[in-house]
């Protein structure tokens, strides 16, 4: 079932709700591409605000998953310099390692969002209290989302979504505070 555009009220009731954020890579913390060096190497362009947007969020309380369909040593490094534990790679089944997830944290549907661009990520989109597609998502997830990013992928999307949810919980004029003193 197709979900509807909500309106910012209702967005923000979602955002609300969140204490689970999982986050797909190619396409969403990267701008899709893949990058192989001369010896076979593996390279990922991965951007700073993201990353920073993700230390906000465990500064808020708010956990971070990652689940991608491919395998990186790039992913594990950069998840480890972002102190997220929950690293679910090579994940074909996306929506079990979700399921798993629920479990572990003891968390209903509507406290986790996701952020997705392809048709992989679709069971989890379907499922989530708060689905989320990246601007430059396939048409088809993105008629699964309840938010479109308006930057894309790799290029701010996800500290466009977190910023969106701190400010939702109230949270944001803390975390500012702490910035200007």
């Amino acid at each position: 079932m197709k979900k509807k555009r909500l309106s910012i009220t209702e967005l923000k009731k979602k955002a609300e709700k969140i204490k689970l954020i999982i986050l797909d890579v190619d396409g969403v913390l990267t701008d899709g591409k893949i990058i192989y060096d001369s010896e076979g190497r593996e390279i990922k362009a991965f951007n700073i605000h993201d990353g920073h947007g993700i230390r906000l969020l465990h500064d808020t309380g708010i956990n971070v998953a990652i689940i991608t369909g491919r395998q990186s040593k790039v992913v594990e490094i950069r998840a480890a310099e972002l102190g997220i534990t929950d690293v679910y790679q090579k994940a074909r089944d996306k929506k079990s390692v979700y399921k798993e997830l629920l479990n572990r944290y003891q968390l209903m549907e509507e406290n986790v969002a996701f952020i997705g661009d392809d048709l992989i990520d679709l069971p989890i989109l379907k499922s989530v209290g708060f689905a989320i597609a990246v601007s430059n998502a396939v048409d088809e997830v993105k008629e699964y989302a309840h938010m479109v990013t308006k930057k894309a992928g790799g290029e701010g999307a996800v500290r466009e979504v977190i910023d969106f949810i701190i400010k939702a919980q109230g949270k944001w004029d803390r975390l500012i505070e702490g910035y200007t003193k």
